[in-house]
């Protein structure tokens, strides 16, 4: 017996009214992700060696990670929100052009800006580690388009078997998960990396059940105890297994829940995603329409740029005018803080000001490209974010085939490859 695809493109009556629940919790995603990734750096400089540390390391501190490390939540709202479009498009083959070209296009300037900049830092006299260490904080956080590309090319496939299989696909993932963290633990550490796939399919999948399925309808005392299970599944796997009380990696320590995903982010997510259920409704009626589409129009771009943002606030304090972090806690860090963020706030504002458009301009255009080329340009795509988060931006007079260039060949190539697409005369456009 075949599994069939989902059908596509006759839902063009339905109403376009957007999810103000899914809304919220994405701009909360963000902006928590913001929030944390400018608050934990300790830094200081010294005889031309950056010293980075995180302040969420300090004793006790792992607990607000369960509910700053919003990744699954991302993912969640992600799943939500592909399977509505997919059922709104004319067709898998468009609805996948549209979102690999939708995920590239805020990239390509980010790749632009970061060949020449490790040079320009060196040439202005820097030392090499510092420049290292901002040129693989630019690049790390790829590492999320890579996968959710690849999310995005399973989603027809994920989606069929969610209408044949129900929640018995999520369950076998997470299984197949703990199958995978097993072996990971026993010395085969490098299978760990399958469930950077696994772990994240499987939270990407409980978005379509909140679109067509139990979670989307559950009342407020239902969501609370499926929150409770979640989070009770995660503090008793730290207790008894091999997983890090911390939601985030930690410099020096053995084991990561992050790099790879363990497990244990299926089980957050299910205690995060029922902890927000049980307020829906009144997430849903907050009045934040504006600043939500604001937000929603550019969340690529406020993720892709908050991390340089930082960069340029460290150079100028930390390495430029000589400021160290202060002790995590202390009276003096919690007076600094704010300064900090609103610092952070105002460069990433300027650098929004500079390329937020190639996320918030789009054209209606007619896909060229066919199924098997658009698969094969978001594997390449894939393929050169995660080279690049994982070496970094490097100046390129270290050597061409050493550095960066070679995965930003490798993305722009699968972006190419998505095919060339024709600009739609307004008056056609209009009528689609």
């Amino acid at each position: 017996m075949t599994m069939s695809l989902p059908r596509v493109g006759t839902s063009t009556a339905e109403p376009r009214r957007r999810d103000a629940f899914l809304d919220v919790v994405r701009a909360g995603a963000i902006l928590a992700v913001v929030a944390q990734h400018w608050i934990m750096p300790v830094l200081s400089y010294s005889g031309g060696t950056l010293a980075t540390g995180n302040a969420l390391s300090t004793p006790g501190w792992w607990s607000l990670t369960w509910l700053s490390q919003v990744m699954p939540l991302v993912f969640f709202a992600g799943g939500a929100a592909n399977l509505i479009s997919l059922r709104r498009a004319e067709s898998s083959r468009a609805w996948f052009a549209g979102r690999v070209r939708r995920l590239l296009v805020p990239v390509l300037p980010l790749m632009a800006v970061w060949l020449v900049v490790p040079d320009l830092l060196r040439g202005m006299g820097i030392p090499q580690q510092p420049v290292r260490v901002a040129g693989s904080i630019a690049a790390q956080l790829l590492w999320f388009l890579s996968v959710y590309l690849l999310t995005v090319l399973l989603t027809p496939l994920m989606v069929a078997a969610h209408r044949r299989w129900g929640l018995a696909v999520p369950v076998v993932l997470a299984v197949a998960g703990v199958v995978i963290d097993v072996a990971r633990f026993s010395d085969v550490g490098l299978l760990g990396y399958a469930n950077a796939v696994v772990v994240w399919l499987a939270v990407h999948q409980l978005g379509f059940h909140y679109v067509e399925g139990r979670l989307g309808t559950l009342g407020r005392r239902a969501a609370l105890g499926l929150s409770a299970a979640g989070f009770a599944t995660t503090a008793l796997m730290v207790a008894c297994g091999p997983y890090p009380a911390s939601m985030i990696g930690m410099p020096g320590a053995p084991v990561s829940n992050m790099s790879p995903p363990t497990v244990l982010l299926f089980f957050l997510a299910i205690g995060q995603i029922g902890l927000l259920l049980a307020f829906r409704q009144r997430l849903a009626r907050l009045p934040a329409g504006t600043a939500l589409g604001w937000l929603g129009a550019r969340f690529m771009s406020v993720y892709l740029w908050h991390m340089p943002a930082l960069i340029v606030v460290s150079g100028i304090t930390v390495y430029g005018l000589g400021y160290a972090t202060p002790h995590p806690g202390s009276t003096m860090w919690w007076l600094m803080l704010p300064g900090w963020v609103a610092l952070c706030g105002a460069v990433l504002l300027g650098l929004l000001r500079l390329f937020e458009r190639f996320e918030t301009q789009r054209d209606s255009m007619v896909v060229t490209a066919g199924t098997a080329q658009l698969v094969v340009a978001g594997l390449l795509a894939s393929g050169g974010l995660l080279g690049l988060a994982a070496n970094g931006f490097r100046p390129l007079s270290e050597g061409l085939t050493h550095g960066p260039l070679p995965w930003v060949v490798l993305t722009a190539a699968g972006f190419a490859l998505a095919g060339r697409q024709v600009r739609l005369p307004a008056a056609v456009a209009l009528t689609r």
